[in-house]
């Protein structure tokens, strides 16, 4: 950083896409001095909060369902296969003509990217369930749900959580890719807003604080991780 800001002012910088790191932390303070940063992080994670909610509870669900029942996981698995790599940004004019701007269709194209880590990680967290468990569980004539409730959903959920703590990071990138592209609001328009405006020190301080964001979601889940389950957590932990 210290370079970086030695040679900016060296060659005395004028460009519309770099800044030296004096000026972008100057335009960091004085966005949030003025609530524009408050007020932009708020739309895009209240909007990637919501996705993640609503794309984690369509992909904890079939994936515990595809998980317990071979058959279901064999029918489903070309659809599967076929739908999951699709990208999600390739949905946003589908999504914009059924929802038009605003909240609603960056939600739903969060929760789309949101389902597929959930629903593979947590479909492979219940198929390696101890068999001894899946034992215990018909000796007590356990029904499907109580099995579900109390046996399979208890030991998988490190790796579930593992999951989620994946999915909230792609719940970050897509929303501010979608605002980037075509939603006019939350961090994403706030950088293309700043790029318009030839402000690259706001543009590039709006990049950092995005970092922020995400570093700081990342540590606070894998420290919620490690509390819940202690050496459990690094059970199929990528991290």
């Amino acid at each position: 950083m210290a370079a970086l800001e030695i040679w900016a002012r060296s060659v005395d910088l004028h460009s519309d896409s770099l800044a030296p790191p004096s000026a972008i932390a100057a335009a960091f303070g004085l966005a949030i001095s003025d609530g524009a940063f408050l007020s932009a992080t708020r739309d895009t994670l209240a909007s990637a909060f919501a996705g993640l909610i609503i794309g984690g509870a369509i992909g904890l669900a079939f994936g515990i369902a595809l998980g317990v029942f071979q058959v279901f996981d064999r029918l489903m698995e070309v659809t599967v296969e076929a739908v999951r790599p699709i990208p999600s940004i390739a949905l946003l004019p589908i999504a914009l003509i059924a929802l038009g701007f605003g909240y609603r269709m960056e939600i739903a194209i969060i929760a789309f990217a949101c389902v597929w880590p959930i629903l593979i990680l947590s479909r492979a967290a219940v198929q390696e369930v101890e068999p001894r468990l899946m034992e215990v569980a018909r000796a007590l004539r356990l029904s499907p749900a109580d099995r579900v409730r109390k046996i399979i959903i208890p030991a998988a959920l490190p790796r579930i959580f593992v999951a989620f703590r994946l999915a909230a990071g792609i719940a970050l990138i897509v929303a501010v890719t979608v605002e980037i592209a075509i939603n006019p609001i939350g961090l994403g328009a706030a950088i293309m807003a700043a790029q318009q405006g030839l402000q690259p020190d706001l543009m590039l301080a709006y990049l950092v604080w995005i970092g922020v964001i995400g570093y700081g979601l990342n540590a606070g889940l894998n420290l919620a991780q490690r509390h819940l389950f202690g050496r459990a957590a690094l059970v199929g932990d990528p991290a």
